[in-house]
This record gives structure tokens, sequence and C-alpha cells, in this order.
């Protein structure tokens, strides 16, 4: 429950994940009109993608398996499609790592091979997954339910949105999340993947767009 928590020192309030460029662009601009674009990008962008390699990367750090987390790793690393998505999962991911330092909860040796690795979000949060010794589906929630709350904030801040909106808006994705994880587990290698054309495009208009609350 603590690593669901928006308010984790890791810095996702700071990233709109192309949200901002979207409402810029006018494909966002209302409750529902949100609602379906985060839900839409918690199936087709975090499911198939990001939780995915998250699942196997928890089982990876449990079994100490360090070829399949250069593996999984390298995959992380070489699918973010923006300079602002790398950078987010690469400050988020040296931030959660330092949180697990300061926590001392992760040994030495997890430390060097993070830093080894590049310290991508996935990867660190993998780690302080594994670390629980939850069961994966739960692990899995966790990270969707916190990546859920991050993302409707930035709407509520950048549609804008009322509170009330924002909290219909979660009721809706907290009722996807199981299929999301579902569809997660469900995913081998050959059929993991990150291809969100239009996310991306978005995500690169970002970086020039006047006027901006979000990193990314």
């Amino acid at each position: 429950m603590w690593l669901a928590s928006p308010a984790l020192p890791i810095g996702g309030f700071s990233y709109s994940e192309g949200l901002e460029a979207a409402i810029d662009k006018g494909f966002v601009h209302d409750e529902e009109s949100a609602c379906v674009w985060l839900i839409d990008q918690l199936h087709h962008s975090q499911a198939r993608g990001d939780m995915a390699a998250l699942a196997q990367m928890v089982v990876a750090w449990q079994a100490n398996d360090r070829a399949r987390l250069t593996e999984l790793s390298q995959w992380v690393h070489a699918t973010r499609e923006t300079a602002e998505l790398r950078l987010q999962s690469e400050q988020m991911g040296r931030s959660m790592l330092e949180w697990l330092r300061n926590q001392n909860t992760v040994d030495a040796e997890s430390v060097d091979l993070c830093n080894a690795l590049v310290p991508t979000y996935p990867l660190t949060f993998a780690l302080a997954l594994s670390l629980t010794s939850a069961p994966l589906e739960q692990c899995l929630q966790t990270y969707a339910f916190g990546w859920a709350e991050n993302m409707v904030q930035a709407a509520l801040k950048s549609v804008p949105l009322g509170q009330n909106s924002g909290q219909r808006i979660l009721l809706a994705m907290s009722q996807n999340i199981s299929q999301a994880v579902a569809q997660a587990l469900a995913t081998s290698d050959a059929a993991r993947q990150v291809f969100s054309p239009m996310l991306a495009i978005l995500s690169a208009q970002h970086e020039t767009q006047y006027s901006r609350l979000f990193r990314s």
C-alpha cells in the first residue's frame, strides 16, 4: 500500500506522460475524454508494455537472475520512445533506488546492479515490490493504482477537472486494473510491446509546448 501512494518521494507527480500534450491538442477536454484516454493508455501502453516487464522483473529479482534482469532492463531503456519518457524513467528510477537505500531495505549488491544497468523506474520499482514478498498479482495492482492516481491528478490540474470528476475517473480506471493486470501477466516476451504512436508523437511535441505544468 505504501508503494502505491502518489506521495512516494520519487517525482511521479511532476509527469503527465503525454496527457498535457493531448489536452493542448484538444484530444482530451473534459471528464469523459480524460477517462477514455487514460483507460486506453492503461490497456494499450501500460499493460502490454511496462506492467508485463515489471512482472517479469519482480520474479527475476526474487530469483537473483542477473542475466534476466539485464535483458529486461535493456528492453525498458530501449523502448522509451522520446527523450522526455526516457528522462522520466531514469529520474524516477534513481529516486526510487535512493528511497529504498534510505529505508535500509535494499542490499548493496542490488544497488550496484541497478546502477550498472541504468536504474529505470520499472527496474527499481520491481526491486521494491520483490522485497515485499507480495503475490505477483498484488504487485501489479500496486503499480497500476499508483500510476492511475498520478495520472488522474495530472488531469485534475491540466484539463482542469473538479475533485468529483477525478474520483469518477479513478473509479473507472480501478475497475479496469484487474483486466490490465491479467493481460500483463499473460504477456510473453514475444508479445510484450510499447507501440502507442500518438502517445509518442504527443510526448515529443510536449518538449516544446507552451505553456506547460508537467515535465512530460
